[in-house]
């Protein structure tokens, strides 16, 4: 194992732990959107998982992703629930999505742009688990509303990370 190889590691560990305690951090935080609009999240951790994307590959965010809502689950006692399968599909998904962007269009799309599709992806994702897992298809209704929360969100994602990004690129090597 070489130093780059424990190196690498060792930020994606830490990148990991961020975007845990960014995922609780967020769950803690009492959205004055839940009682209009349930389930709209300013979505954090989503800031590490396209950092990640950006300077380890999407292979690396994907699995930060998978930590992420794994771990967070099983701290905030949502293991194997709705809440929990939500979480996952909608953070993988976007991930596969935002790395797949990132590697193919970035020369087009900006990080907002990039992080607004992660967003989009992500809420169509836990609506399409959702109407899978209740069998009513008319939950996709929400859909309007999920997407219009995802603007905001999406974009403020993508600039943080942008910000970031500019500040503290990792070095390979």
């Amino acid at each position: 194992m070489s130093f780059s190889h424990t190196r690498r590691v060792v930020y994606l560990g830490l990148a990991t732990g961020l975007a845990l305690g960014l995922h609780l951090f967020e769950a803690m935080i009492p959205m004055p959107t839940d009682i209009m609009v349930p389930g709209v999240k300013l979505g954090l951790a989503n800031i590490v998982t396209l950092y990640v994307i950006m300077n380890f590959g999407t292979r690396d965010g994907i699995v930060i992703s998978i930590l992420r809502t794994l771990l967070g689950s099983l701290f905030s006692g949502t293991f194997m629930t709705p809440t929990f399968y939500f979480s996952f599909t909608g953070g993988v998904v976007s991930a596969i999505v935002m790395g797949l962007l990132y590697r193919f269009a970035s020369k087009h799309l900006s990080m907002m742009g990039i992080s607004l599709v992660g967003a989009v992806t992500h809420n169509v994702a836990q609506l399409s688990i959702a109407a899978l897992m209740i069998e009513q298809e008319l939950i996709l209704l929400y859909l309007p509303v999920m997407l219009f929360a995802a603007l905001p969100t999406g974009a403020f994602v993508g600039l943080v990370t942008g910000k970031v990004h500019k500040h503290f690129a990792f070095h390979k090597g």
